[in-house]
């Protein structure tokens, strides 16, 4: 038996329908030639990664995520459990991304484990796509009982195959973040694996909205909202644990969980779009800079990624553009004579980062926005 969806009222009405005018909003801006849209999609991508794997304890920074989600090495030192789950978590993203417009896609209990298996591919004791053998249990702390009791692993096969079916044909008319969020409550209260099985469920999450095509699933995803601060990750897991019960107990009324994703994805859609603004607003501003300083246009793409976390790398901008080594080499050559951008690090870590009116203009544009809150669809403000 899994968790039902759960009745829908008045409110999680309106939250829907404005969620949905945010989906066409950002498809139109997603749909307009914008060249800053890659290096946003990048960042959303980054902050997915970053945010699932925040919760779990490993934590990196943007600019690592960035360079792994690029198939690059973390330009700082992490150890190896770390680096290993940032890269299989970004590789199983990678599907979910390409899967969203697969003409052959089926939700089988296989394909759970594959994308478990990426995930955590490093840790072969762990068991990696094996379901557990076992009893397992959510520690709350080392002094505390468990905040959260398993299925019992014989139980484990029927559950799953019951999961996939309903994600193939089950309440296929209840909207689809709804249905998004039963998948995740559904998962990780399976809890399948010894290990990792929140982040596969909030991959899943994820791919049941990529699959429905809502949006990109970067722009889609709340796996960065969840993990973006201490406060949030608190009220996700005092969401979950409101909804389990501290077993698996599937006759429990979930409308809570859904209505805590709901306005999960309300918070994350609002902040995509400032983010749409504040790089419309930087990018004009450079362009005006860039011009002023007699350089050639394609160098607002160096500039603009100057501004964001991690700078901007040769390599990176050179493959953006399309540019021969020595293209950059002269672009980047050119912004920093003109006092937009400086030097940081030497070798592998060498990158540019802006400077001068360049940094004053993310500083201004960005703090404009910043003095503006994000609006709570269920009342109230969130900071």
């Amino acid at each position: 038996m899994l968790f039902r969806v759960p009745e829908i009222d008045a409110a999680d009405e309106r939250v829907l329908g404005e969620l949905e005018r945010f989906r066409m909003d950002l498809r139109h801006h997603v749909a307009e030639p914008r060249r800053w849209l890659g290096q946003l999609r990048r960042s959303l991508i980054a902050g997915a990664i970053r945010g699932s794997n925040t919760i779990e304890g490993y934590t990196v920074g943007v600019a690592e995520a960035e360079a792994v989600a690029e198939g690059e090495e973390m330009p700082t030192a992490h150890d190896r459990q770390t680096r290993a789950a940032i890269a299989g978590y970004a590789d199983a993203l990678t599907y979910v991304q390409q899967a969203a417009r697969f003409e052959v896609f089926t939700y089988h209990p296989m394909l759970l484990s594959v994308l478990h298996f990426t995930m955590v591919r490093s840790e072969l004791e762990r068991s990696p796509g094996r379901y557990r053998l076992g009893p397992i249990w959510v520690a709350g702390s080392p002094d505390n009982p468990p905040v959260y009791l398993g299925p019992d692993a014989a139980c484990l096969p029927d559950l799953m195959d019951e999961l996939c079916g309903w994600l193939q044909n089950g309440d296929r008319d209840a909207p689809s973040l709804v249905r998004a969020a039963m998948a995740h409550l559904n998962l990780v209260s399976i809890h399948p694996w010894r290990d990792g099985n929140g982040r596969m469920s909030r991959c899943l999450h994820t791919l049941v909205l990529a699959r429905e095509l809502i949006l990109a699933p970067e722009f889609s995803s709340i796996e960065e909202w969840l993990g973006s601060s201490p406060y949030n990750t608190a009220m996700y897991y005092a969401a979950l644990s409101e909804a389990q019960g501290g077993s698996y107990q599937p006759n429990r009324d979930a409308h809570g969980w859904v209505r805590f994703c709901l306005r999960a994805h309300h918070l994350q859609a609002q902040l995509v779009e400032r983010r749409l603004e504040i790089a419309a607003e930087i990018w004009q501003i450079l362009a005006g800079q860039v011009a002023a300083a007699g350089l050639g246009e394609r160098t607002v793409a160096a500039l603009y990624a100057g501004i964001r976390p991690g700078g901007v790398r040769r390599g990176t901008y050179a493959r953006d553009e399309g540019l021969t080594r020595d293209q950059a080499i002269r672009d980047l050559a050119g912004l920093k004579k003109a006092g937009l951008i400086e030097e940081v690090g030497h070798g592998r870590t060498q990158h540019y980062v802006a400077a001068g009116p360049a940094a004053q203009a993310q500083r201004s544009v960005r703090g404009t926005h910043a003095d503006r809150p994000l609006r709570d669809p269920y009342g109230g403000q969130q900071d």
